[in-house]
């Protein structure tokens, strides 16, 4: 069924249980126990294509190093999987609307989140050195360029080859922890400049 799902999401549907259990030719009823929900199995899908990327780690101390190593390792993969992730995000968006609309019933929520236990994981050697209001906001601003978001920004807007695209989030991410270290060196003395060049 795993199989069968990930073929309809990497076609860029985004399958119900009940397409997955005739695609694959089983039961209804044994499909809806393995994956109680669409939400339930499209996460089964999403973590199964996200792979090796769940079990990234490092022994390096070097927060920015360990940034790149992680957007080395998931970016390949993100591409690869795009169509599956994309139909992940349809998902969530649809159950935006729904939710906002008072229609999405017993549904449970599909969540995405990953991201962020592996930035937060990325830049740790810097939890004694940041404030915990410079991590959380460091980790969400790599969250920015992290992600499926970065190929439909980069890919989808502005035609970006994949090694353009690496360049450019590289780029970025590396601009931004480097801020954070200074910052955090520095007092407020970024933070602040930062703030002058947008009042400006």
């Amino acid at each position: 069924m795993l199989e069968t799902a990930t073929a309809l999401m990497q076609r860029g549907e985004t399958p119900s249980v009940s397409a997955v259990a005739e695609a694959a030719e089983v039961s209804r009823a044994t499909a809806y126990r393995y994956f109680p929900s669409q939400a339930a199995l499209v996460q089964a899908v999403v973590d199964e294509g996200l792979g090796p990327i769940l079990d990234w780690t490092s022994t390096s101390t070097d927060a920015e190093a360990r940034v790149l190593d992680l957007f080395a390792l998931s970016m390949p993969r993100i591409l690869e999987f795009e169509a599956t992730f994309k139909a992940a995000l349809k998902l969530s968006l649809e159950q935006w609307a729904q939710r906002r609309a008072g229609t999405l019933g017993a549904e449970p929520p599909f969540k995405r989140g990953h991201r962020v236990e592996l930035l937060q994981k990325a830049i740790a050697p810097l939890r004694e050195s940041l404030t915990e209001a410079q991590f959380q906001r460091l980790a969400k601003a790599l969250s920015l360029v992290y992600g499926l978001e970065v190929l439909i920004v980069l890919k989808d807007l502005w035609g970006l080859e994949f090694d353009e695209i690496r360049d450019v989030a590289n780029w970025t991410a590396t601009v931004l922890v480097r801020a954070a270290i200074e910052e955090s060196a520095g007092g407020k003395r970024v933070g602040n400049e930062v703030g002058a060049v947008v009042q400006n």
